[in-house]
């Protein structure tokens, strides 16, 4: 197995973890390529499908602009859905579209911080800000993990494991001094992925283990690499063979050389990041890593209700986004569900009730839209 591949866990221990999710099964999904619309500028991916508090269903998907930026406010107007090839009315009101922002589920990140002699004093004084900077934004329940490109055998040291307290962390960045040799990039960045992939992580903070949706990659660094055991061509590949993506996104500071950025633009643009630089006056930072958390919180969860009866098969998904609304354009991406009976846990009960309220049952012939044309639909009028 490729040791990079998501690791799914296992319900016992999920069933712990989910009271903080209030879920108790997971399912991961497995869908294709971001739909892009060359024309509009947008797109969206499907990165997770959560059936544990089915018939409700969470859909977690990120959608994007032409500058990799989100489409924000988005409603249940501007959101499709297709079960089995089947669209839903949105005037039935059977799904309801929220930002992770306003949720209680985690988001991870792991800091790639240059610690190579190469980066001069201000570089590194700024880098050291722009990471504080990033934890002091993140939402309580966040984690951020933070490791350093320097001498060690493997060409990178982990500072600290996922981690949700900024003290903590702060401590851990205050040890930083630039005293590496060399700077073995795409090591430190194959490492931070392999963090990603792994299983669902809790700080020392915490005797929980937090539920996390989405984990990204902040890379500080001048963009050059200096003998890395993994070359530039493996480690794009790794990054495109990912089932579940990981954004990375990666700031390089003025002294870089054109060669060095690019090596930094392209880790960005293969994994549906984004690219930085940061000037000499370093008067983009703190925006810049604003930006990037507001691109992370704005991940969307949509809720709907299947009708599917229970039957331990996955069926088809499709979610599809219309922007700005009335476009008349709606570019759509595909996943799977599973029609599962979840546990009678309390909490997973509760959490239900909470879904029934805001999305009612309705008779299922009022479901969907009904196209005329469809096959298997009543015929259109006569001279229609």
């Amino acid at each position: 197995m490729n040791r990079l591949s998501p690791i799914r866990t296992r319900p016992r221990r999920l069933v712990r973890a989910g009271l903080f999710a209030l879920v108790a099964l997971l399912t991961l999904s497995v869908s294709p390529p971001p739909a892009a619309a060359g024309g509009q500028g947008y797109g969206l991916k499907i990165f997770r499908v959560e059936s544990a508090l089915y018939p409700f269903v969470h859909v977690y998907l990120r959608t994007f602009d032409q500058d990799m930026q989100p489409l924000v406010n988005l409603n249940v107007l501007n959101i499709g859905v297709m079960v089995e090839g089947r669209a839903y009315d949105p005037r039935k009101k059977q799904y309801m579209i929220q930002p992770i922002l306003n949720r209680e589920e985690a988001t991870r990140s792991v800091l790639v911080l240059d610690t190579a002699k190469a980066m001069k004093s201000a570089d590194f004084e700024a880098m050291v800000r722009a990471a504080a900077r990033f934890i002091d934004a993140k939402r309580p329940q966040d984690q951020v993990a933070l490791l350093a490109l320097d001498n060690s055998a493997e060409g990178y040291s982990l500072l600290s494991n996922f981690e949700r307290e900024p003290a903590t962390l702060g401590r851990r960045l205050a040890d930083l001094q630039p005293r590496a040799d060399m700077s073995r990039l795409y090591d430190g960045v194959a490492a931070a992925m392999q963090m990603a992939a792994g299983a669902v992580g809790g700080g020392s903070s915490s005797s929980d283990v937090d539920y996390t949706v989405s984990t990204s990659i902040v890379v500080l660094a001048n963009g050059r690499d200096d003998d890395s055991a993994i070359s530039r061509s493996d480690l794009m590949t790794r990054i495109s063979n990912l089932k579940i993506p990981v954004p990375i996104y990666t700031l390089s500071f003025a002294g870089s050389e054109d060669r060095d950025q690019r090596n930094l633009q392209a880790l960005a643009k293969n994994s549906f990041g984004k690219h930085y630089r940061i000037t000499a006056g370093y008067d983009t930072i703190t925006r810049n890593i604003e930006e990037i958390q507001t691109i992370m919180q704005n991940d969307y969860v949509l809720t709907f209700r299947s009708y599917i009866p229970v039957d331990g098969g996955r069926h088809n998904v499709k979610i599809g986004v219309e922007y700005p609304t009335g476009s008349g354009i709606m570019y759509y991406d595909s996943s799977t569900f599973e029609a599962i009976e979840p546990p009678t846990f309390p909490r997973v009960l509760e959490a239900q009730q909470k879904i029934d309220k805001a999305i009612p049952a309705i008779r299922e012939d009022e479901l969907h839209l009904k196209n005329p044309y469809a096959p298997g639909a009543a015929a259109p009028p006569a001279g229609k």
